[in-house]
């Protein structure tokens, strides 16, 4: 049985202790240590309270977990302008996303991970399908393509050059070998390959990875649109 101290402590914890500040301190730890590594009791430990206290706020680790994806959709810019083309506007919904989770290592999985529904994620998902019901693609259409937006902002993410998590040094090195493994094939054989070594094992430029990699969505979108709509 608890003593009266002990659940006086719990009780001020709790007091002390908001929802949201559970939830910023998560997010930085999961951003650090990873999903995998994340835990009541080591977050616990973070916050300077016993697991008891963060027990009031999420039962769990996955109503933790729920509450970390919640916050990572809360951060996405969905005030679109309504005046510029829809392409624009999806172009900047899929812009925010990317924000988001390049900002937080761990949103890409925290995104792919979570069952529940949340105000945030309805919110961005009801503005995706607003801009897409008003550029005149049907439900179908627009249902599809509102989840290809998601999938293509976690992909990009996922598959950036370096993402890996090496040191600087050891990053460089692994690109060199890449490098002498491309530019040393028999060049009768793979022209291309040979020519195209250093950029197809370069990982020091980001944002041309995210900028082509949007340009590419959205171009394909456009192209749909031209076929499917009136």
């Amino acid at each position: 049985m608890r003593s009266e101290s002990a659940a006086a402590r719990d009780d001020g914890e709790r007091t002390r202790l908001t929802r949201d500040a559970v939830v910023d301190r998560a997010l930085r730890l999961a951003d650090t240590v990873g999903l995998d590594a994340l835990t009541i009791r080591k977050l616990a430990t973070e916050l300077g309270v016993t697991p008891m206290a963060l027990y009031w706020h999420f039962r769990s680790k996955d109503e933790l977990l729920d509450g970390l994806a919640e916050r990572v959709w809360a951060e996405i810019d969905t005030d679109v302008d309504a005046a510029a083309p829809w392409s624009a506007q999806l172009r900047g919904l899929l812009e925010s996303l990317l924000r988001v989770l390049r900002a937080h290592p761990a949103a890409a999985n925290l995104l792919l991970q979570s069952e529940k529904q949340g105000e945030s994620f309805l919110g961005a998902t009801e503005t995706t399908l607003e801009i897409l019901r008003s550029a005149g693609f049907d439900p179908n259409y627009a249902s599809e393509i509102a989840r290809s937006t998601l999938w293509t902002g976690i992909m990009l993410v996922m598959s950036e050059p370096g993402i890996e998590s090496l040191s600087a040094e050891e990053r460089a090195e692994v690109q060199r070998r890449k490098q002498i493994v491309f530019a040393t094939l028999p060049a009768a054989r793979y022209p291309r390959v040979v020519e195209c070594a250093i950029p197809m094992t370069a990982c020091d430029n980001p944002d041309f990875h995210y900028d082509l990699g949007i340009s590419v969505f959205i171009a394909g979108v456009e192209a749909i649109a031209a076929s499917v709509t009136r």
